[in-house]
């Protein structure tokens, strides 16, 4: 068997090498696109959880921040195409609302805060979840018309906290794909090089957050889709401890073993708006967390891996991201004072495998991919594959492949059982190491933010972040400043289960004392 995996990574390496040439040659000829400038409007550049406070103390007004955030949005949509349906004529009258409730003088400002924390924040929503009144496509051509109704169980809570939705924000067909495309809304393009990917499946959200066209937005994450866009885009992003915040409301849902995968969670520009979010994501379940917890950094234990130990079919690392990687370490031991373990998990480099397996544990009973894609009529993968050769497909080529490949996830029975031990062994093993007090250093992602298409060649570096869904550990991506190109470096924070707390406090250390987002445009 470890033969014929040795063979089967050979050919998917060599294969992955000649496709990725062809698509870098055709991309030489592809139309360039100017990049960004950096917001110039200093509301732009104020954390939520700071615009809230000056709302509620009368400061500024609500409809002036979100009048801002709206001309950004029509500043640089046309470049990035993130935001693909608004509702700015809605949000401006919830903003005078926020006004006049604030003038009125009825409730003082320790009640406000209590009341609506995120009181006149413009809010962005992945398209996936439903915000009354919205499109909730999902990337799929046969639900384009579609009209939300009712809102989504965080979409929800985030309005009843104050906060003011701008619109919704593109996704992969059927949220399964990291390069942020489909046959609806088209293409999202990186703000810091729109020649390069968005990720995804969150990567419109993971966009126009990055480009200062809002400040919070909600993101859902099934194998790294909050945590690849807001590394790709040189955002926050936080995967919860699984079970935390509610899923519902969203297309597609999960069923049978993949709820336990899937999270919904919050995409920030500002690490310290993570907490405050999530609590209001959370709802009661917050409690099951210590968000509210002092942590002591210096007390805790810290360790580093810098790649998953070799797995066949993903990507070597970049040498700078080892070296951002690096540098977060040297930095954390002189600033803290504390000795970070070198380590070594075995089990990680099965990460592609172990996912595979997990998404289809028990048979994928519910809804196949399939059947989404066929959205209630019929839909053959072959037949739909020869179809978008010739340019007749409403479906996108990764859907399709997805459709292909998931029949045979099942041939293997022996095997995926193998993996989904592996699964409970590694799960046993990090919360075991980590305990309560414990913090893991490790790749988002193997590569830079690739160019558009060049996931084709290079299909399972998601795995870096997919294996955490699995565990059920929470999990943040942090910026680390730029490349030498001007893309997006990062590192994912890891703990054991209901400590996303120390996660959080890492980061927003990070964040004041080595470097947080970088404005796209800015040197």
């Amino acid at each position: 068997m470890s033969i014929f995996f040795r063979v089967l990574g050979f050919v998917l390496r060599t294969s992955s090498r000649c496709l990725l040439a062809i698509i870098r040659l055709i991309a030489l000829f592809s139309r360039k696109t100017p990049r960004l400038s950096p917001p110039r409007d200093p509301l732009l550049l104020i954390p939520a959880t700071a615009l809230a406070e000056k709302i509620r103390q009368g400061e500024v007004k609500s409809s002036v921040v979100v009048q801002a955030y709206i001309s950004r949005i029509r500043e640089v949509n046309p470049t990035i195409n993130a935001l693909v349906y608004d509702r700015f004529d809605e949000a401006l009258r919830e903003a005078k609302a926020v006004d006049d409730l604030v003038a009125s003088g009825t409730q003082d400002e320790a009640t406000l805060k209590e009341n609506y924390p995120l009181l006149g924040v413009p809010l962005t929503v992945k398209e996936a979840f439903a915000l009354q009144g919205m499109p909730q496509s999902s990337g799929l051509i046969s639900r384009r018309s579609l009209r939300s109704e009712y809102d989504a169980a965080v979409v929800s809570r985030l309005k009843r906290a104050g906060a003011i939705p701008l619109g919704v924000t593109n996704c992969s067909e059927l949220c399964m794909w990291y390069e942020s495309s489909n046959n609806v809304y088209g293409q999202s393009r990186n703000p810091y090089d729109p020649q390069h990917i968005v990720g995804g499946s969150s990567g419109g959200e993971g966009c126009i957050i990055a480009a200062g066209g809002s400040v919070i937005g909600v993101g859902s994450d099934i194998g790294g889709s909050i945590r690849m866009p807001a590394y790709f885009n040189g955002i926050y992003g936080h995967k919860p401890t699984s079970g935390i915040v509610p899923n519902q409301g969203q297309f597609p849902d999960a069923h049978g073993c993949r709820t336990e995968l899937l999270c919904t969670g919050p995409m920030c520009r500002y690490a310290v708006d993570l907490p405050l979010v999530l609590k209001v994501m959370a709802g009661k379940n917050v409690e099951k967390l210590f968000l509210d917890k002092e942590v002591s950094l210096r007390n805790l234990k810290f360790f580093s891996m810098e790649n998953d130990g070799g797995c066949l079919f993903v990507s070597p690392m970049d040498k700078e991201l080892v070296e951002a990687q690096r540098k977060v370490v040297k930095h954390l031991e002189a600033e803290l004072g504390v000795s970070i373990q070198p380590i070594n998990i075995y089990n990680l480099r099965y990460s592609f495998q172990i996912w595979s397996a997990s998404m289809s544990s028990d048979g994928n009973k519910g809804e196949s991919f399939t059947d989404l894609m066929a959205d209630g009529g019929s839909m053959w993968p072959s037949l739909e594959l020869l179809k978008w050769m010739f340019g007749l497909s409403k479906h996108t080529l990764p859907a399709i492949g997805l459709a292909l490949t998931e029949k045979f996830a099942n041939l293997n029975p022996e095997g995926n059982a193998k993996m989904i031990q592996k699964a409970k062994n590694l799960k046993d093993e990090i919360n075991s190491l980590l305990g309560d007090d414990g913090i893991l250093l490790y790749p988002s992602h193997p590569k830079i933010a690739p160019k558009h298409n060049e996931p084709l060649a290079m299909p399972f570096n998601f795995s870096y972040c997919g294996i955490f869904n699995v565990l059920g550990l929470p999990v943040t991506q942090c910026p680390l400043g730029l490349s030498e190109a001007g893309l997006p470096l990062g590192i994912q924070i890891i703990a054991s289960q209901h400590n996303d707390h120390l996660t959080l406090a890492l980061a927003q250390h990070l964040e004041k004392s080595l470097v947080g987002w970088t404005p796209p445009g800015r040197v």
